[in-house]
């Protein structure tokens, strides 16, 4: 599974850096299978019978887990707790024990109010720390010291690159980045080859093309550090082919597609972590009620009597009923 495959790439590096040596990492998962897979890759790596026995003694619990089954977890955190009152259960839970999670849309005070654990870090990794190439944006607690915010800075850049942010509500919108970025790109990545095979490519000439010239254009963005928009009109010749493609992306809303796609992802983290998702473009962050737009208006119907000229006297007075008379009409004596 993914989760799986996250545990074995975290364990990974976290072990061949030499941040935790194998003899004092304990795993606990629900597949005896992911357990036997990790254990044999790494000797000394110990595995558990549940949750409460992995995460005794610990200095820092990482939880990946899909946010369903997040309940689970709390539930038995909690035991762990219970266990640690008695001397004879063999477990025993830090009360300063700090816990690191790599789970999309479940916010830190589900983590406090579910385990009851007040040191907590929420971060979002993405699919690429499968390979060390990961970009990981981090939060946490107050009561997380500098020294735990250390190893936690030391454990996640282990498989790629980590940004620490002060407030929370930058990792909902860096799911919508980095989090769920890769899949744009894999989406950009697939219609591209498929071109190219329809053109006559063979699929794995197509592939080799694309990897390497979003690989090699990446590298290139880092490098230079200019915007991206300065290099793509380094490509682009005037009546050109780049131009040519780059008018049918536009003609296409290409940059508004991609951004309502962003919004959409964002809007969609903060539903899974309970937030109010009536954000971003054309969405008023709050929906007017009856008593809002009734005192808006008595408001507005202020503004106007205030814009009017003063009138003298106590009342309107009625205007003339005399009959009108035309300038043209003064030699007459009179309106025909």
């Amino acid at each position: 599974s993914v989760v799986a495959t996250y545990l074995i790439s975290m364990i990974t590096p976290i072990i061949k850096d030499g941040i935790m040596p194998a003899d004092r990492v304990s795993i606990y998962d629900v597949s005896n299978k992911t357990m036997d897979r990790i254990s044999k890759q790494h000797e000394g790596i110990q595995t558990c019978t549940s949750i409460p026995d992995a995460i005794s003694g610990a200095d820092l619990i990482v939880m990946a887990v899909k946010p369903q089954n997040c309940p689970t977890v709390y539930d038995e955190i909690r035991r762990a707790r219970e266990l640690t009152r008695d001397a004879s259960s063999g477990v025993h839970l830090k009360e300063d024990v700090c816990l690191l999670s790599v789970i999309a849309g479940k916010p830190i005070s589900s983590y406090m109010n579910g385990t009851g654990l007040k040191k907590i870090a929420r971060s979002m990794p993405n699919t690429p720390a499968q390979i060390g190439r990961g970009m990981t944006v981090w939060s946490c607690t107050g009561a997380v010291d500098a020294d735990e915010k250390r190893k936690i800075k030391q454990v996640l850049s282990s498989f790629g690159k980590e940004i620490f942010v002060e407030e929370e509500a930058f990792i909902d919108m860096s799911t919508s980045l980095s989090g769920s970025g890769p899949a744009y790109i894999f989406l950009l990545m697939e219609a591209m080859i498929d071109a190219g095979v329809h053109m006559g490519f063979s699929r794995d000439t197509a592939s080799t093309l694309v990897h390497h010239t979003l690989l090699g254009s990446t590298l290139y963005a880092m490098e230079t550090g200019e915007h991206p928009a300065v290099l793509r009109n380094s490509v682009t010749s005037p009546a050109g082919t780049t131009a040519s493609a780059i008018y049918e992306l536009e003609n296409g809303k290409f940059r508004t597609v991609i951004k309502d796609a962003i919004w959409a992802c964002y809007r969609r983290s903060l539903e899974m972590g309970g937030h109010d998702s009536n954000v971003g473009p054309g969405r008023p962050n709050v929906e007017p009620t009856v008593g809002a737009l009734q005192e808006s208006m008595q408001d507005a119907l202020e503004v106007a009597k205030q814009s009017l000229p003063p009138v003298k006297g106590d009342t309107l007075k009625e205007p003339p009923c005399k009959e009108m008379i035309l300038e043209d009409d003064k030699t007459d004596g009179g309106a025909k």
